[in-house]
């Protein structure tokens, strides 16, 4: 039973402590913009040059 004093108040600092990091992510503008970064990919590069020629 006393192994739950132990655990009990690691598994809330460790709840908290991705909770604040979420938060100060979110806060942040981590989150802002999700769409784009996977349509990037799919667009031409007309700019660059083709490096085997």
């Amino acid at each position: 039973m006393s192994i739950i004093h132990l655990l009990l108040p690691a598994a809330l600092l460790l709840g908290f402590g991705f909770l604040l990091a979420f938060i100060l992510s979110t806060l942040g503008g981590q989150f802002d913009d999700l769409e784009t970064p996977a349509h990037r990919m799919l667009l031409d590069d007309e700019g660059k040059k083709d490096a085997t020629r």
